[in-house]
């Protein structure tokens, strides 16, 4: 799973880290360029993933959330489930290519879905 997330961050222009966490806020697996607490970023997106996918299934009716982006002043997030448990955590910076996140991010998530 590390060597995945090592690719996908070099494969998409402005990400610094990726990771699998699981929806009860705990990191599976990491991998950053930066020194950064990936526990803590999963940790807090978990959350907010959980929050958005009951507003869409159970208040809005949207279904199943299939990706959330959240971007900041200094920091972006693409979040891609994996299954119903887990989820892709992928960390941009400001020149980053939302299109390469949203590509590859989809394509690695099936394939650490099989590992998981």
């Amino acid at each position: 799973m590390l060597a995945e997330l090592t690719q996908l961050v070099t494969d998409v222009n402005g990400a610094w880290a990726a990771a699998i966490g699981g929806l009860d806020g705990l990191l599976v697996e990491g991998y950053a360029h930066a020194d950064t607490d990936l526990n803590l970023l999963v940790a807090e997106h978990a959350g907010i993933l959980r929050s958005a996918s009951a507003a869409y299934t159970q208040t809005l009716g949207g279904g199943t959330t299939r990706e959330l982006y959240l971007r900041g002043e200094t920091l972006s997030v693409f979040l891609q489930p994996i299954g119903s448990d887990f989820f892709l955590l992928l960390a941009l910076d400001g020149r980053s290519n939302l299109g390469q996140a949203r590509l590859y991010g989809r394509d690695a998530a099936r394939r650490l879905e099989a590992q998981l």
